[in-house]
């Protein structure tokens, strides 16, 4: 056996794929949904025979194509999808058919409204999942998924890359800052037809300010002109957290950070090796670094920003967006 899938039930970790020793085949990855630029850049990673430390020891050995009507997708998908097959990666008819031949899965698919479609056959597999931006097209399918994935003990991951930004990071623990009183982050915000507008870019911009403001966000506004999408959010303990969405102008990724020691600001984008790196450990221990929780709670943030939009600014409690969200994905996972 190459490979060894051990139930870890007694630990609370349901089924992860372990590390063998360096002579040993590597652990197989399958991607499901060939229609964005992180395919062959993540396949570049794990399939990159110098690779070292947590990288090591993997190899993305199948791709389903799917993709949707969704421009981003249509009109990418053949072209992502003979980058990676030029890369020696196996490219299947079907989910079945990918998930036959894997251990892990990474669920690539640019459009959002499909996720939740792709991920039950994973999940019923019990191969663990990393889903890429957004989790889902709806709160509703963001709870189903991870709802499911609880009931079947089957290890689940979504981020953005920008979480994992060094800078970032570091500001949460740092001495010269000092506690956290609050955060603004702003970065370019592209919308998606189909899904909440903030849930196809805005994300890398809103998930740093959940990183260093952490969960307890009570309730969200939002702004809205032809330039700039800007969100309030103010959390239970009175702190207040800002992002604002560029549409037009210089579009960076970055924050702001305002402690009780100093006020740090910081402006970078992050590459992709560190979120693999964090995949990698995540398929390995099948311990996620980011809770069901705290993803929920972000995307009911920006669902909750969504409804401040249609009721013309005004404050969205996060606990009404995820009360009717719950009952709909409840809904969903009976059928």
């Amino acid at each position: 056996m190459n490979k060894l899938l051990l139930p870890l039930a007694c630990l609370g970790l349901g089924t992860v794929v372990c590390a063998q020793d360096p002579a040993a085949q590597p652990i197989r990855i399958g991607m499901i949904g060939l229609d964005t630029s992180h395919v062959p850049a993540f396949a570049g990673l794990f399939n990159n025979p110098k690779a070292t430390g947590d990288l090591a020891g993997f190899k993305v050995v199948a791709g389903y194509p799917g993709g949707t009507d969704l421009p981003a997708s249509r009109d990418r998908v053949a072209r992502f999808t003979e980058q990676i097959r030029g890369r020696g990666v196996e490219i299947v008819d079907s989910i079945p058919a990918l998930l036959a031949k894997v251990d892990v899965v990474m669920l690539e698919s640019v459009d959002g409204r499909i996720h939740l479609q792709e991920a039950i056959p994973v999940i019923k597999a019990g191969k663990p999942l990393w889903i890429d931006k957004p989790v889902a097209g709806s709160l509703a399918d963001a709870i189903a998924i991870f709802g499911l994935a609880k009931r079947h003990s089957v290890p689940v991951f979504s981020s953005s890359s920008l979480r994992f930004t060094a800078d970032i990071q570091k500001a949460v623990t740092s001495d010269a800052i000092g506690p956290i009183l609050g955060a603004a982050t702003w970065g370019p915000c592209s919308h998606s037809a189909g899904t909440p507008d903030l849930f196809f870019y805005g994300l890398h911009g809103i998930e740093p300010l959940f990183v260093l403001l952490g969960t307890g966000c009570e309730t969200v506004s939002r702004g809205v002109t032809k330039e700039t999408d800007f969100v309030t959010g103010v959390w239970k303990d009175g702190r207040v957290g800002t992002y604002r969405g560029i549409h037009k102008g210089k579009a960076s990724f970055g924050a702001t950070i305002f402690g009780t020691k100093s006020i740090v600001q910081v402006e970078k984008g992050a590459g992709y090796e560190e979120l693999c790196r964090e995949i990698a450990r995540f398929f390995k221990t099948g311990k996620s670094p980011v809770s069901p929780e705290e993803t929920i709670e972000i995307f009911a943030f920006m669902e909750a920003a969504d409804e401040s939009k249609r009721r013309g600014g005004a404050a969205v409690a996060l606990a009404e967006v995820l009360a009717k969200a719950r009952t709909d994905a409840a809904a969903k996972l009976k059928d």
